[in-house]
């Protein structure tokens, strides 16, 4: 069972920063062979929200409500992939999970990828 184990997640202040990291299980994550995306679900929430996406043809998406602020990295070397995430706001607390398809194409539901992590907690307080 392909699976990815995150990390990173945390309490922080409103403004504060964190890095997320998410490193597969029993994969390796060939630039060309998956899509990585970070997902999150807020509290009370059943809907899983895209954040950000690196496609397996080197291209990358963000999602309008954290762009600028959100930014997806892979390092194949490490075999890691990374959200940093910035000028966090109390919106943003949630659950946090990274997600894999070997699928090629752009997509950008939750339900369309394949592998899954546990999630990381992201709170946001004063």
């Amino acid at each position: 069972q392909l699976k990815f184990v995150e990390s990173g997640g945390g309490l922080v202040q409103p403004g504060g920063s964190l890095r997320l990291s998410c490193a597969p299980s029993g994969f390796t994550l060939d630039s060309d062979s998956y899509a990585i995306a970070w997902f999150r679900r807020a509290p009370g929430k059943a809907r899983k929200e895209v954040l950000c996406i690196s496609y397996n043809d080197g291209s990358t998406y963000t999602a309008d409500s954290v762009k600028g602020r959100f930014a997806i990295s892979r390092d194949n070397a490490k075999n890691t992939v990374s959200l940093q995430m910035n000028g966090l706001k109390f919106e943003d607390a949630a659950v946090y999970y990274c997600a894999a398809t070997s699928k090629r194409g752009y997509y950008f539901l939750a339900h369309e990828y394949d592998y899954w992590g546990q999630g990381t907690q992201v709170t946001v307080r004063l």
